[in-house]
């Protein structure tokens, strides 16, 4: 599995927010936690120069690319999907990685990060409907029931997790059942259902459209 193994800040720095990629990174403000408030890189602490067009739409898309941990090709795939859906681009395109199984399980709580929850699927720890789904990618639908798996429910992780799970509070497309370990997907996540930071997928859908 592909995946991006380089300082989790550094990316953060990097587009100047959150990305949500380590459990407590940021401090109230919402800024990435670190004493260094410039990008990074060689010429970070340069003046700012303004940025054209291409380069703020380049910027958005790696913002919510690095945000979900999809890279570029898988991103891409996600961004055709949301064209063929109809209606809205941008948010079919966030919809779609709002609906990954990954994302799915961190938000129903089962992980600190996303990055969390796409190692604990790819290792076989979830089923869904019954069946057990190790693809981070698998798009879930309403009235899916993702479950940890039944010798998985043992192990040290998940029986000190249930604590942590009592705390949390998933998003209204879905439920979970901390006493079984489970959740469902009650609905397809809206936009006005998702907890993001100020994304404009309106400047991704132009970057993909030039």
């Amino acid at each position: 599995m592909a995946r991006y193994t380089g300082p989790k800040m550094r990316l953060s720095r990097r587009e100047g927010i959150d990305l949500g990629l380590k459990s407590s990174p940021t401090n109230a403000s919402g800024k990435p936690k670190s004493k260094k408030k410039y990008p990074p890189g060689q010429h970070g602490q340069r003046r700012t120069r303004r940025q054209s067009e291409y380069g703020l739409q380049l910027r958005e898309k790696q913002k919510v690319r690095r945000y979900y941990g999809v890279l570029e090709r898988q991103f891409r795939r996600h961004y055709e999907e949301a064209v063929r859906r109809g209606g809205v681009t941008g948010d079919n395109l966030l919809q779609v990685l709002e609906s990954r199984l990954d994302n799915t399980v961190f938000r129903m709580g089962f992980a600190n990060t996303r990055a969390q929850a796409r190692q604990l699927v790819v290792h076989g720890h979830f089923t869904v409907n019954g069946v057990k789904t190790d693809i981070p990618s698998y798009q879930v639908r309403p009235g899916d029931e993702i479950s940890v798996k039944g010798n998985k429910r043992e192990t040290a992780y998940f029986k000190d997790y249930q604590v942590v799970l009592e705390s949390q509070r998933p998003p209204d497309w879905v439920s979970i059942n901390i006493a079984n370990l489970s959740g469902k997907v009650l609905s397809l996540p809206a936009r006005d259902q998702m907890e993001l930071p100020p994304f404009n997928e309106a400047l991704i859908v132009e970057y993909y459209s030039r």
